[in-house]
């Protein structure tokens, strides 16, 4: 999709933490586009930069030098209620930990960004379950996340990210904590919503398995790009690698069978209840990465209502 401007555009950026009064550089010089319809698989070992250059794409956090510009707008000039608002119209955030409210259903936690759009309590309604029929759940409306499995809690978090029909989807290590089965149909949801809305998939991950199902990889190494596939091959587009994708079926996730049991409170294995996540997304507080440039994932930026502290 060449014909579109970039989605997100990084220029020789960079980001610096001071740690007990020393300066530590967590990039140093990254410079890359995203382009509407990318699908991007962000890999390095740990400590490479990939979590502190989410946090920046995603606008939670501001580069030390370079330029960053998100949705045509340089993050530089903007103010943090301006930055909250770009967050919320123009990115989705997927973490591994889900980070749902756990006392609250499967609708309400998919319909919290638009509460902060100002949309009717109905039409928030109406848009969360569209939005969650479309990943399978038109049943789970109204169950809250401790009567869900991990891959469904996923799928929750996955149609909440999307419900404001972002430009970009940032998806940090998004089937860390599912079993294989499950991740593999996640993924499935991942790559069809990107092949037939066009948003923009970036996703951090450790799984070369994962990593190899992008059509364009980006690789870091002690702060700074060191391969990106799509200096190799050309710009990516849209439909450069077309997906096994049935056109004859709904535009759902059919769910795989799984052994992964459900657990009563939420909490068990692969199924972490995003408990204080939850707290944090209510808020909408975002807290400073930490020195070490690893974020948190915290639930205020899937909601991209927070205001920075």
């Amino acid at each position: 999709m060449t014909g579109f401007p970039p989605a997100i555009e990084a220029v020789d950026v960079s980001r610096t933490y001071q740690l007990d009064g020393v300066s530590v550089e967590a990039l140093r010089g990254v410079s890359l586009i995203v382009r509407p319809g990318d699908h991007v698989a962000l890999v390095g070992p740990s400590g490479s930069g990939k979590s502190t250059l989410m946090h920046l794409l995603g606008g939670l956090d501001r580069p030390t030098g370079g330029r960053l510009v998100i949705g045509g707008r340089d993050v530089s000039a903007l103010s943090p209620p301006e930055m909250a608002t770009l967050r919320n119209e123009t990115i989705g955030f997927v973490f591994q930990a889900f980070h749902l409210l756990p006392r609250t259903s499967a609708v309400e936690n998919v319909a919290l960004p638009l509460v902060y759009r100002g949309v009717p309590a109905r039409q928030r309604r109406e848009r969360a379950a569209a939005m969650l029929g479309r990943v399978g759940l038109g049943h789970r409306l109204d169950h809250r996340p401790n009567q869900m499995s991990g891959g469904e809690q996923q799928r929750v978090a996955i149609a909440r990210a999307l419900v404001t029909e972002p430009t970009v989807l940032l998806a940090d290590e998004p089937t860390g904590n599912l079993d294989s089965v499950t991740g593999a149909a996640v993924l499935e949801l991942l790559e069809r919503l990107n092949v037939e809305s066009g948003v923009a998939l970036v996703m951090v991950t450790h799984d070369q398995e994962v990593a190899a199902r992008a059509r364009r990889r980006i690789t870091m190494r002690d702060g700074v790009v060191v391969a990106d596939s799509a200096a190799d091959d050309g710009p990516t587009h849209l439909h450069d690698r077309p997906l096994s994708v049935d056109h004859g079926r709904p535009a759902t996730l059919v769910p795989a069978p799984s052994a992964e049991p459900r657990s009563v409170s939420g909490s068990g294995p692969g199924h972490p209840s995003g408990g204080s996540g939850g707290a944090a997304g209510a808020t909408g507080r975002l807290p400073h990465p930490p020195a070490n440039g690893r974020g948190t994932g915290d639930a205020g930026a899937a909601t991209g209502d927070g205001s920075e502290s």
